[in-house]
C-alpha cells in the first residue's frame, strides 16, 4: 500500500509539469500561427500595420517592396543580381553636389565591374563650402540600394564585423589615379580588393575615363545618373513648388550665374572688380592649399576664354541673342560676388530677376541654410525643368545638368562660347563694331550651341580637355526612331 501511494504520488507531481508543457506548446504554434498570417496577409496589412518592421516580414515578391517614385508612381524592385562578392568598396567623395554626383555614379559603375559590394558614398564635409549633409540627407538612399539591386549589392553600412576593422582603421585606403580605363580598376584596385577586403577610394572626382569604355558601363553611369540617384522627397516637394511659381507668368529662363567669390578666388578672374576686391579674393585663394594655382593673370585668362562671364557681360550677350526682356529668369547660384553693384545692369536690362530667396518664404529654406548642396539640388531640378538653360561658365553644375537636359528631349541649353564672346564684348565697347554687328556676330556663332544632338569631341590623352561624358552622354541618348548614339 506504500509503494501504490508513491507512484501516485508521482504522478500527481508530474501532471502541473504536464500541463506547463502542454501550455508552451500551444502558445508556440499560436505564435507560429500569427506569424503565417501576418505574411500572408502583409500585401493588404503592410502599408497600414507592418510600416518601418523589418523587411523579413515582407514575402520577396510582394506588392510591398513597390517603392513610389518622385512623381507618385509606383515601380515594382528590380530582381536582386546574384554574384560572388569579391570584397567591400568604401568611398569618400570630394568637391561640391554636381562633382560628388557624377563621381557617385562612376563608383557605382566600377563596383558592378568589380563584382563588389558598394558601401553608400561618404559626402564632403571639409570643401570650401563646408557642408555636414550626409548621403540620404540629399538623395533618397532606400531609392538608390533597391533601384540598383539588379546590377550591384550596396550597403548603407560595413557588415559588424568588417565595420569594427574600418574603425580601427585596418582597411587600405587610397586615391584612384584620374581618367582611368576600367582596366585599371580590374587590374589594380581589385586585387587589393581581394587581399584587403575593404579598400577606401579618398578621391573620386574624375576618376573614370569619358571614352573608351564597355557600353554596359556608359549606359549604367546613365541609369544611376538619371534614375536612381533622385532626390529626397523634401526637395523635390520645394523645387515642384518652385517650379510651378515660376510658370504661372508663362516660360522661364535659367541663368547659372557662376559668378560667387569662390569662383573667383579660385579662378583668378578679376575682370570689373575693384583693387581692394583683386586684394580679397588674392587672399582667399592663398588660404586654401588645395587650390593650387596661385599667380594668376586675369586679362590673359578671360581672353582665352577661361572665365566665367561677368553679370555685365551676361546682361549683352543674353539682348544680343534676343532673349525677350520680360521673361522671368531664375538665377541659379549663390550669393553673387559685389551684389547689387554688379547685378545692376542685368536688372535693368532684365526686371524679372528671381532667386529661391525671393521665391519662397524664409521659413521654405530654413532646413537648407548652411547646406550648399541642398541649395544647389533646388537649383539642380529648377535648371532641368526650364525652358532655356543658360550657363555662363562650364563647371560642374552646367556640365551635369546639360547633359541631363540632353536625355530629357535636347531642352534648350545655350553653351557660350566665352573666347569668341570676350572679344567680341570687348570690341563693342570701344566702339569697333555696332551693336547690330555684335548681336549677328552673337548669334551667328551660337545657331549650333543649343544643346542639339552632336557626338562627343575626343581627344586622345588629354582627358580634361575632350567633352565631358556626363555633358553628353551619347550612348544613352535616342533621336525619336534613330537608334542609339553610339551603338
Amino acid at each position: 500500500m506504500g509503494l501504490k501511494s508513491q507512484g501516485d504520488a508521482k504522478v500527481e507531481k508530474s501532471r502541473p509539469r504536464m500541463k506547463l508543457w502542454m501550455i508552451r506548446a500551444s502558445t508556440t504554434i499560436l505564435l507560429w500561427t500569427c506569424v503565417v498570417q501576418l505574411t500572408a496577409l502583409g500585401e493588404m496589412w503592410g502599408p497600414r500595420v507592418l510600416k518601418g518592421w523589418p523587411a523579413c516580414f515582407t514575402p520577396f515578391n510582394s506588392p510591398l517592396a513597390l517603392k513610389s517614385s518622385s512623381v507618385g508612381e509606383r515601380i515594382a524592385l528590380p530582381p536582386k543580381r546574384v554574384y560572388k562578392n569579391n570584397g567591400y568598396l568604401m568611398v569618400s567623395c570630394n568637391g561640391g553636389l554636381n562633382q560628388m554626383r557624377a563621381a557617385i555614379c562612376d563608383m557605382v559603375a566600377i563596383a558592378r565591374y568589380l563584382n563588389v559590394t558598394l558601401i553608400v558614398p561618404e559626402l564632403d564635409k571639409t570643401s570650401f563650402w563646408a557642408d555636414p549633409s550626409e548621403f540620404e540627407d540629399i538623395f533618397d538612399v532606400d531609392h538608390f540600394i533597391t533601384s540598383l539591386r539588379d546590377e550591384v549589392r550596396i550597403l548603407k553600412e560595413l557588415p559588424p564585423r568588417l565595420k569594427k576593422r574600418a574603425e580601427l582603421g585596418m582597411i587600405y585606403s587610397m586615391p584612384p589615379i584620374s581618367w582611368s580605363n576600367i582596366s585599371y580598376y580590374l587590374n589594380q584596385i581589385l586585387p587589393l580588393i581581394q587581399k584587403y577586403k575593404i579598400v577606401h577610394l579618398n578621391k573620386t572626382d574624375a576618376r573614370l575615363a569619358n571614352n573608351g569604355l564597355p557600353i554596359e558601363i556608359q549606359k549604367l553611369r546613365c541609369r544611376v545618373n538619371f534614375s536612381a540617384l533622385r532626390f529626397t522627397s523634401q526637395i523635390e516637394e520645394l523645387g515642384r513648388r518652385v517650379i510651378s511659381l515660376l510658370r504661372q507668368n508663362g516660360p522661364f529662363l535659367v541663368l547659372h550665374l557662376r559668378y560667387e567669390m569662390d569662383m573667383l578666388a579660385f579662378s583668378g578672374c578679376t575682370h570689373g572688380c575693384s583693387d581692394e576686391e583683386v586684394e580679397e579674393l588674392t587672399r582667399m585663394r592663398y588660404a586654401y592649399p588645395w587650390w593650387k594655382e596661385k599667380v594668376i593673370n586675369s586679362d590673359l585668362k578671360r581672353k582665352d576664354g577661361l572665365c566665367p562671364l561677368t553679370p555685365e557681360e551676361t546682361a549683352l550677350i543674353l539682348r544680343a541673342l534676343d532673349i525677350d526682356r520680360n521673361v522671368r529668369i531664375y538665377i541659379a547660384a549663390g550669393e553673387i560676388y559685389g551684389g547689387e553693384r554688379r547685378m545692376a545692369s542685368l536688372s535693368s536690362t532684365y526686371p524679372n530677376l528671381v532667386r529661391k530667396e525671393t521665391l519662397l518664404e524664409p521659413s521654405d529654406l530654413r532646413f537648407f541654410q548652411n547646406h550648399s548642396s541642398q541649395m544647389a539640388a533646388l537649383d539642380y531640378l529648377v535648371s532641368l525643368e526650364s525652358d532655356i538653360f543658360v550657363p555662363t561658365y562650364d563647371g560642374n553644375m552646367a556640365k551635369v545638368v546639360e547633359g541631363h537636359r540632353r536625355f530629357l528631349g535636347f531642352r534648350k541649353t545655350i553653351l557660350l562660347d566665352r573666347k569668341l564672346l570676350v572679344d567680341l564684348i570687348d570690341q563693342y565697347n570701344n566702339g569697333s563694331i555696332s551693336w547690330d554687328e555684335f548681336s549677328l556676330s552673337v548669334k551667328e556663332a551660337h545657331a549650333n550651341r543649343m544643346g542639339t544632338p552632336t557626338r562627343r569631341v575626343l581627344i586622345p590623352d588629354r582627358p580634361k580637355e575632350e567633352d565631358y561624358f556626363y555633358s553628353n552622354p551619347q550612348e544613352c541618348l535616342q533621336l525619336l526612331n534613330e537608334p542609339l548614339l553610339g551603338t
